[in-house]
């Protein structure tokens, strides 16, 4: 009996399986490739999807291993980061001294030459007038160029260059006699030719001026009209600094026919002006309230450094 039900039950299966097989079968003939493509998908799907929920779950100790990990990560990293950064260092070129020279010199600011600083300081100014005593030449006084005269050399380059841009008028005051009179003259010019100034520059011997008085220096910078006057005097710069009346008059158009009629008149007019635009008092000692149009300097060679 038990033989029979075995056999029963195996034939059964074999009866199932084959209705199963004919009824697959039969399936497949029907679907086509796109059909047949969504089903392999479909079976795909709940294969994954059992084998993930089957899937054991991880013991959670071994988190503390991974932050360990990483936080060894971070020191490599950390430590490759300080080696390329000292690596960086050590084979950074050095920089060559004389190339840095080389850079600074071209990016310093380009000194003036003595010309443009003399021409810059005295405003383009064409007509100069100076006095020699005290500024060009080592004397101080009349006196002293009884026995000789010199010029000095540290004011001697910017004579030169004073010269060679402006027409100069030198002047000095002597004594009254006449034979000393002459006697100091000729040191003065001797002292002038020895230096070289009238052979070097455009200076002539009859621009060198000589007076007896202060007044007559005065008139002569006056009458010259100069753009600068240089002088040691203190009164001399004052009172060349005061604005001196000058007299003009208005000239009144009348025409020809009314001449006989009417005479002319012309009206006087009375105009402040300054003879001199600018003045260089060379001394050490500073003016008490000088005008405007007034500088000061210790030596004529400093006022153009």
């Amino acid at each position: 009996m038990a033989e029979n039900s075995k056999e029963d039950f195996l034939q059964l299966v074999k009866r199932v399986g084959a209705f199963f097989t004919v009824k697959i079968s039969n399936l497949l003939r029907r679907l086509d490739s796109r059909s047949f493509g969504a089903v392999a998908g479909l079976a795909l799907a709940i294969i994954f999807t059992w084998r993930l929920l089957r899937a054991p779950r991880g013991p959670q100790r071994r988190q503390p291993k991974r932050q360990a990990s990483s936080a060894s990560s971070s020191d490599v990293n950390s430590r490759a980061s300080e080696n390329a950064g000292s690596s960086s260092e050590v084979f950074t070129p050095p920089e060559d001294p004389t190339t840095q020279n080389v850079i600074d010199e071209f990016f310093q600011p380009v000194k003036p030459t003595l010309s443009q600083i003399v021409r810059q300081r005295l405003s383009e100014g064409r007509k100069v007038t100076c006095r020699l005593l005290g500024v060009i030449l080592e004397e101080n006084s009349p006196e002293e160029l009884q026995k000789q005269a010199n010029v000095r050399s540290s004011v001697l380059e910017v004579l030169l260059e004073i010269t060679k841009f402006c027409d100069l008028y030198l002047m000095e005051r002597v004594l009254d006699d006449e034979s000393e009179s002459q006697f100091m003259q000729k040191n003065v010019l001797l002292a002038l030719e020895n230096a070289g100034v009238f052979t070097s520059s455009g200076l002539v011997k009859d621009k060198v001026l000589f007076c007896s008085t202060e007044i007559g220096r005065t008139s002569f910078v006056r009458q010259l009209e100069p753009d600068w006057h240089i002088d040691s005097n203190p009164e001399i710069t004052t009172q060349l600094a005061v604005r001196v009346p000058a007299f003009s008059f208005l000239n009144i158009f009348v025409p020809f026919m009314l001449l006989p009629v009417a005479p002319v008149k012309l009206t006087p007019l009375i105009i402040l002006q300054r003879f001199i635009k600018s003045q260089l008092h060379v001394s050490p000692e500073k003016l008490e309230r000088p005008a405007a149009n007034v500088f000061t300097t210790p030596s004529l060679e400093q006022f153009f450094a």
